[in-house]
C-alpha cells in the first residue's frame, strides 16, 4: 500500500499543513487498523480514500483521522488527496468525495490550484465562557459557535498581533468545545495579499496547534466576509508552519483553494 506525505494550502515543501495519504485498493479496512495507521503517521490528518463504483453520486470516498480519532470535516487532508489523486493520474478532472459531511467536491484549477466546495458552517453567537480568556491568554471581543460539522468555537480578538502572540493553557481550552478554538483577527496589512489572520487549537483531537485548518475557514469565510463586505477573500494561518486559504463565500457552500505538494511516498509494510 502507498503512503504518501503531502503539504496542503502552499506550494513550498516543509510548509502549510501535512497530511498522510493512503488510495486503497478496496473497500475501508477495520477502523481501528485506520486509527492505528493515522497514529503512526502522526500527523494532523492522514485520509483513506478508495474508488467507488462509477454509477453513484461520488467518485470516491473519503475519511480523516487524527492520531486520537476520525473527525467529521477535514480541508487540508481532502485537498491533498485530491493533489495525490490529480498527480497520479487516478483522477482527472472534479473528483467527488463521499464523506460524513456528504459529498465534498475538488476542481482543480490551470494554475495548479485545487478548489473545494464545502458547507458553509453555520455560526450562532453565543456569550463568552467564563474562563476561556484565561485559558486562551487573551481577551476576545466576540464568541460563536460553528455548527456539529466544525465543533469549534470561533473567537475574534482585539488584532492581528494579539493572535501571533497566543500561548493558550491547551488543557484548559479543551473545555469549550467539541473540537477546539478558532483564534482570528482582522488583517493590520492587508496589501501583504491577506485579509484576516487565524490559529487554531484543537487539544480534544490530538492536535495541540493545526498548521493550515480547511474546515476552519468554512467558518471564517462567512465570519469575515459579512464585516469585510466581500465574498471572496484570503486567510493566514499564522501557525509556525503558516499557510493561505482563499476563500469564496456561495452562500450554503464555501469555496477553499490552495496548493499542494507531496514530500514523501513510501511503502506501508504492516
Amino acid at each position: 500500500m502507498r503512503i504518501r506525505i503531502v503539504d496542503a494550502f502552499t506550494a513550498r515543501p516543509f510548509t502549510g499543513n501535512p497530511a498522510g495519504v493512503l488510495l486503497l485498493d478496496n473497500a475501508f479496512p477495520d477502523d481501528n487498523r485506520l486509527q492505528n495507521i493515522a497514529l503512526e503517521v502522526n500527523h494532523a490528518e492522514t485520509a483513506f480514500a478508495h474508488r467507488l463504483p462509477g454509477d453513484g453520486e461520488a467518485d470516491w470516498a473519503l475519511r480523516w483521522f487524527t492520531p486520537a480519532t476520525e473527525v467529521n470535516m477535514c480541508g487540508h487532508a481532502t485537498l491533498a488527496t485530491a493533489h495525490v489523486l490529480y498527480s497520479t493520474g487516478a483522477h482527472e478532472g472534479p473528483v467527488r468525495f463521499a464523506t460524513r459531511s456528504g459529498v465534498l467536491i475538488a476542481t482543480p484549477g490551470e494554475d495548479g490550484s485545487i478548489t473545494l466546495d464545502f458547507p458553509t458552517a453555520p455560526l450562532t453567537p453565543v456569550e463568552l465562557p467564563e474562563g476561556v480568556a484565561e485559558a486562551l491568554g487573551a481577551e476576545p471581543l466576540t464568541a460563536f459557535d460553528t455548527g456539529p460539522n466544525i465543533g469549534d468555537l470561533l473567537l475574534e480578538l482585539a488584532d492581528e498581533k494579539t493572535v501571533h502572540a497566543l500561548r493558550p493553557d491547551l488543557k484548559a481550552l479543551a473545555a469549550y468545545s467539541e473540537r477546539g478554538v478558532i483564534a482570528t483577527a482582522r488583517a493590520e496589512n492587508p496589501d501583504l495579499g491577506y485579509d484576516f489572520v487565524s490559529r487554531c487549537f484543537f487539544p480534544n483531537v490530538g492536535i495541540d496547534e493545526d498548521p493550515v485548518t480547511g474546515s476552519a475557514h468554512t467558518a471564517l469565510a462567512p465570519y469575515w466576509s459579512e464585516r469585510l463586505g466581500r465574498t471572496d477573500l484570503t486567510g493566514l494561518q499564522a501557525s509556525p508552519r503558516s499557510g493561505r486559504v482563499r476563500t469564496g463565500l456561495r452562500g450554503g457552500r464555501t469555496l477553499l483553494t490552495g496548493s499542494a505538494v507531496t514530500v514523501i511516498e513510501g511503502e506501508l509494510l504492516a
